[in-house]
């Protein structure tokens, strides 16, 4: 019993251990997203931390336009960057797992 015990915990410590590697992994994976006409242009990393932020001299004299635009396309790229985050973390604590009879939570 307490062998099992034991096995089980050194598996959830390497479930543990991938998590942080995929999480460490996805501050290097970029996500590029751009507006409508490239007016603005900007990177992410898969962990959602903006690390760039390109805008267009046309749209310096707008701010209400700016605030649109930077809305509309950081909102795109932080949803694609959490859909990839949340697919990497998935299977990355998914294939650490001990296998627990009634305890599949990440079909």
């Amino acid at each position: 019993m307490f062998g099992d015990l034991s096995g089980m915990m050194d598996k959830l410590k390497q479930a543990q251990q991938k998590v942080e590697e995929t999480k460490q992994r996805l501050n290097t994976v970029l996500i590029d997203e751009s507006s409508a006409e490239n007016k603005i242009r900007v990177t992410v990393t898969a962990n959602r931390e903006i690390k760039e932020i390109i805008i267009d001299d046309s749209l310096l004299n707008d701010s209400e336009e700016l605030e649109d635009y930077l809305v509309l396309t950081l909102n795109k790229a932080l949803k694609r960057a959490g859909e990839i985050n949340e697919q990497e973390m998935a299977t990355a604590a998914k294939s650490g797992m001990p296998n627990i009879p009634g305890m599949d939570m990440f079909k």
